[in-house]
């Protein structure tokens, strides 16, 4: 074996084993008795989710539906699912593939990932002529993502960054993998990924809504910190041109559309919560703020993090000019915030963090890792600095100024525990 292959299947297996710690989903798709149903769970932390009705535009188009909740502009969001007049479904799911150089060039770059995923979809019937269109194109930009078509005969196409995978089985289950380089054992790590499958294997195959109803929710997720719940399950009827939506992991209510009807109302969208009952735990999410969807946090966060290197700075340069604080004790609080002014970045950056438990583990990032616990270093070390700081305010021998410093810091330190305390960061019992 190579050692460049060695490497791939090591490290897709190491993503496996961490749980992938990024937004999941999983599909699944069913062909028995002339009938093919294609379900999709959109696993993401996301309040923006919607569905949206697109006819053709030039001859020889088809008109589609689509469902999504990332939103790349302002009019703009990126296809999770759909299936357009012809019966040819999609689904996208998050699966990481390593980078290697385009194995063919003069192909098309991709540059508008909405524009290239809905023109699949206008331009395509059948899965051969997926195929066929995007062998045109270099795939390496989704190389964080895998995608599944199926047409209306059950024939399905995996399209990875850089290989396509071709089937025809009764039934067909996917998750967060690329199948060509992670084999069925290492797939069933995957929590989603084994629910389905074990369904599957127990029940009689039914190309039925009850039974992709049923199929949906044993593949669901409701973990206990917000994010990375289901959204949205959508079911496809690839036949009957109809999709069933059930929203946020509840499966006690649904909205069905009819592809027909919708377009013969001209292109229009729906925001998918305003059409389902009050949702508690959506409720939830949609009142939780990060510095991801309040843009106050992150400016505070900043803030923060520059105010304690500036405390920092300005303790090291009181330190020349007196001894009330000991070149010890300036160290420690110095080395002390500029720890938490890193963490606060690292908090800036990774949207993660917010929403999987407690002390968040990176897949990758040893660093990132252990600067999940910088929040409890915070918690058991401020009893002490509130202690020295009550003391060197309580000293005649320690300047104004220095105390002011102290107690601005000693400030800082608490409002940094709530926020934390907020945001789950001290949960470890999740």
């Amino acid at each position: 074996m190579k050692i460049g292959k060695r490497f791939v299947i090591v490290l897709s297996l190491s993503f496996l084993l961490f749980g992938w710690r990024m937004q999941a989903c999983s599909m699944y798709k069913i062909t028995a008795d002339g009938k093919t149903m294609v379900g999709c769970n959109e696993d993401a932390w996301r309040t923006t989710s919607k569905i949206w009705f697109e006819n053709a535009v030039r001859p020889n188009e088809y008109a589609a539906a689509f469902t999504g909740s990332r939103e790349v502009s302002s009019n703009k969001t990126a296809p999770q699912s759909g299936m357009n007049e012809k019966g040819l479904s999609f689904s996208r799911l998050v699966a990481y593939y390593p980078k290697q150089s385009p194995s063919a060039l003069n192909r098309i770059e991709i540059t508008d990932e909405v524009e290239y995923l809905t023109d699949i979809l206008h331009s395509c019937a059948t899965v051969e002529e997926v195929k066929s269109y995007i062998e045109e194109y270099n795939r390496s930009v989704f190389s964080e993502d895998v995608f599944i078509y199926i047409d209306r005969t059950g024939k399905y196409l995996v399209v990875e960054p850089y290989e396509l995978i071709e089937g025809n089985e009764a039934y067909y289950v996917l998750s967060n993998f690329c199948p060509s380089i992670t084999d069925n054992d290492k797939a069933r790590k995957l929590e989603r990924y084994r629910k389905g499958e074990d369904f599957l294997k127990t029940h009689p195959l039914q190309a039925s809504l009850s039974f992709c109803a049923a199929l949906s929710d044993s593949m669901h997720v409701c973990r206990s910190r917000n994010g990375d719940g289901t959204l949205l399950s959508s079911i496809w009827d690839t036949q009957e041109g109809w999709v069933n939506l059930y929203f946020y992991h509840s499966f006690e209510s649904s909205i069905r559309f009819n592809l027909a009807e919708e377009l013969l109302k001209g292109d229009h969208s729906f925001n998918i919560p305003e059409l389902f009952p009050n949702n508690k735990e959506f409720q939830r999410l949609e009142s939780y703020k990060t510095p991801f969807n309040t843009p106050v946090l992150r400016v505070a966060l900043v803030v923060l993090g520059g105010m304690l290197t500036l405390l920092s700075l300005l303790f090291g340069i009181g330190l020349l000019w007196n001894r009330a604080l000991s070149a010890f004790s300036v160290l420690l609080i110095s080395v002390h915030n500029l720890l938490l002014t890193a963490y606060l970045f690292v908090l800036a950056t990774h949207i993660y963090i917010f929403y999987f438990d407690a002390p968040y583990q990176h897949y990758s990032s040893l660093t990132i890792s252990a600067s999940s616990y910088l929040p409890f270093l915070l918690l058991i070390s401020f009893i002490p600095f509130t202690k020295f700081t009550i003391v060197r305010v309580s000293s005649r021998e320690v300047k104004s100024w220095t105390k002011t410093l102290l107690v601005a810091n000693n400030f800082i330190y608490l409002m940094l525990i709530v926020g934390f305390a907020y945001w789950g960061l001290y949960s470890v019992w999740n």
